[in-house]
């Protein structure tokens, strides 16, 4: 049964309003999460809206249909079998528009779910797309969506210019703190993208909302991601994909779930003060990957149930599991070697944590206290420049 709604996204807004684009050739990006009132898809939606004026789409990671279970994992371009519109991938040939694809229209519409993470690769597409909307003086119109982990807390360190990459183009923390449409301002404004940027923000959603607040039906943006409780974990243990430990890809709990066969869970559990973390429990469980690292064998582990999402730090929280899983079990820990994200030469989990010198203090067993500390400064100026464009 679907919730009585108390957000309206973007979506839901320019749906409602009066006549708008008259005369104006749309494009799309969107996948499976971008629906409206009564889960219908935004293609269909805007379709019905716009009659004649949507004239392509294009697709973020993971494809259209979010079919793509994995990084690195290209989607070509194809055509979309309900509405026989060209569908443009942007994860495969190229992931930033070609003047060919936006050849076909005058506007952008963009309507993604973020999940309030640095990593999560969705707001560089928008960011390459505004970049190469203002070369080919196209408008970007960004649909706002909630970020479904809350718009108050922000956390960790931002990101140092030399890990850039498509898990981190820009100095931002892992935890953002922005909606999608925020972010977009950002770019825009900070980065000097100079791009005919609008948009359209949600009514009803308020920082202090996590996705369970909204009222909103939650669809899983990429396979990877099934509920928000995912979402609220990720931007701390995203980090085992620099290691080989598994971060449950291949189970029906991916992030909240990780483990390798390895582990001493008792161990570990004394450590962290029988399963006891700031807004959460850790839970000792045993898990069989069905794909990805450790597929079908035994992955000895932990499952992270967050009790207080306000408590919980999910970045800080991973950084000290994963110093602890270090120390415990330096002879079997082992980090990723690249590629990465098509980074071929960078160690993966450098690129996800953002700066090499905080793997090497983990390396070094330097309290992550003080880890936390060093960074407190550049994360208090990236807040400051966030107030400034928050809508609400």
């Amino acid at each position: 049964m679907i919730n009585d709604v108390k957000v309206k996204t973007g979506l839901d807004i320019l749906l409602g309003s009066p006549p708008v684009f008259r005369n104006k050739r749309l494009g799309l990006l969107c996948n499976p999460a971008s629906t409206g009132p009564g889960l219908i898809h935004s293609r269909s939606l805007l379709q019905e809206r716009f009659p004649d004026q949507l004239k392509a789409l294009y697709s973020p990671q993971h494809g259209f249909f979010a079919e793509k279970q994995d990084n690195m994992i290209e989607s070509g371009n194809r055509r979309d079998p309900v509405s026989g519109l060209p569908v443009f991938s942007l994860y495969g040939g190229t992931r930033i528009p070609t003047p060919e694809m936006l050849d076909l229209i005058d506007i952008l519409i963009i309507d993604l779910q973020d999940v309030g993470t640095r990593v999560y690769t969705f707001i560089y597409t928008i960011a390459y797309c505004m970049e190469a909307a203002k070369k080919s003086a196209k408008k970007v119109v960004v649909l706002d969506r909630p970020n479904p982990i809350g718009g108050r807390q922000m956390e960790g360190n931002c990101l140092n210019p030399e890990m850039s990459s498509f898990v981190g183009r820009f100095p931002i923390p892992m935890r953002h703190g922005l909606t999608i449409g925020e972010l977009a301002l950002f770019f825009n404004r900070y980065y000097k993208m100079a791009c005919d940027l609008e948009v359209i923000p949600m009514s009803g959603w308020h920082r202090q909302m996590y996705y369970k607040d909204t009222g909103l039906d939650w669809i899983a943006p990429s396979p990877n991601m099934p509920t928000p409780v995912t979402a609220m974990v990720y931007p701390g243990q995203v980090l085992w994909e620099g290691t080989n430990v598994s971060e449950g890809r291949g189970t029906t709990q991916p992030f909240e779930l990780f483990g390798a066969p390895y582990m001493d869970t008792d161990k570990l559990r004394h450590q962290f003060n029988d399963g006891k973390i700031s807004g959460g429990i850790l839970r000792a469980v045993e898990f069989e990957p069905t794909s990805n690292k450790w597929t079908d064998q035994i992955c000895k582990g932990f499952q992270i149930h967050v009790t207080d999402p306000d408590c919980f730090k999910p970045y800080e929280t991973s950084l000290r599991l994963l110093q602890t899983v270090c120390r415990n079990h330096s002879s079997d820990f082992e980090w990723k070697p690249p590629p990465y994200e098509y980074e071929m030469q960078k160690m993966p989990i450098d690129l996800i944590i953002g700066d090499k010198n905080i793997r090497k203090q983990l390396e070094d067993g330097m309290d992550v206290n003080i880890i936390c500390e060093r960074w407190q400064d550049q994360l208090s100026d990236y807040i400051s420049l966030a107030e400034n464009i928050m809508l609400y």
